[in-house]
């Protein structure tokens, strides 16, 4: 079954918002897709320092046929109750099933291709998004947490194309800001878009940023007979604060040793983002 994958490329999001604003992508799109009677199989969604990312797969490619039932008048009801209820359904009078002296309607309505449904629902989930601060850039009207830069759409390997405020949806995303080619690429599908991420330096999902983070933090410490201080918020920050993150081992002017511990570690964490470490 087809997959759907969505990025919404901007400037840099603060650390602390990144998560809650996959979890607000996650919901805000299976909400929608609920209400359109769609299913699927998974949908997973990233957040990161400069993208938020979902990937929906088997999702079908139209909604189900449905048929509604609308419960009318009494076969008996004056002629003008009738009248009434004819013009809000639009049927006709024998379109119409009498159960128990009761009329019903019965609407049928045929599905859609879900391709035709994406537009509206990107568009209404970027316009309504639930940043705790955004912002507006340009001479646009369109708010986002910083600028927004591109947004891929891409269903069943096919560009979904629409166009929010002037930014036209596409296949096309960039990678690190230094570190990678400088050059914008193209994507087909999610694997493609997660191989061609970590090419040019970007690791997508902040599980493996933490883990990256940890593991190299450690063999550094290590190697030079040390022990890295753990702390988890500090993690949670920094993950969000490097798409491709390389921990450096220094040290610095033995005067500030003087201090006690839990003031230099509070300044090293609050002011420069640094991890502690031990003997």
């Amino acid at each position: 079954m087809p997959q759907l994958l969505l990025e919404l490329f901007s400037e840099e999001i603060p650390a602390r918002m990144q998560q809650g604003a996959a979890r607000d992508l996650e919901r805000m799109v299976a909400d929608r897709l609920k209400a359109a009677g769609l299913s699927y199989e998974a949908l997973t969604t990233y957040g990161g320092p400069r993208r938020l990312t979902l990937v929906i797969d088997g999702l079908p490619s139209a909604t189900p046929d449905r048929e509604e039932e609308l419960k009318g008048p009494k076969a008996s009801a004056p002629e003008q109750a009738l009248e009434g209820f004819l013009r809000k359904t639009g049927l006709s009078r024998d379109q119409l099933v009498e159960r128990d002296g009761v009329l019903f309607a019965v609407i049928s309505q045929k599905g859609q291709s879900t391709a035709a449904l994406i537009p509206t629902m990107v568009d209404q989930i970027v316009r309504t998004f639930p940043w705790p601060k955004s912002m507006r850039w340009g001479t646009g009207t369109l708010r986002w947490i910083r600028p927004l830069k591109r947004i891929i759409a891409l269903f069943d390997g096919a560009v979904v194309p629409f166009e929010i405020d002037g930014i036209e949806s596409g296949d096309t995303t960039e990678g690190h800001r230094f570190l990678g080619s400088g050059q914008p690429f193209t994507v087909r599908d999610f694997a493609d878009y997660r191989q061609k991420l970590e090419r040019e330096f970007v690791i997508l999902d902040v599980a493996d940023r933490k883990l990256r983070i940890l593991e190299a933090a450690r063999k550094v410490c290590a190697d030079k007979g040390l022990a890295l201080v753990d702390d988890d918020g500090l993690l949670d920050e920094v993950a969000g604060l490097a798409e491709w993150p390389t921990p450096i081992l220094g040290d610095m002017d033995p005067q500030f040793l003087a201090l006690p511990p839990e003031v230099v570690r509070l300044s090293m964490k609050v002011h420069q983002k640094y991890f502690a470490v031990r003997r």
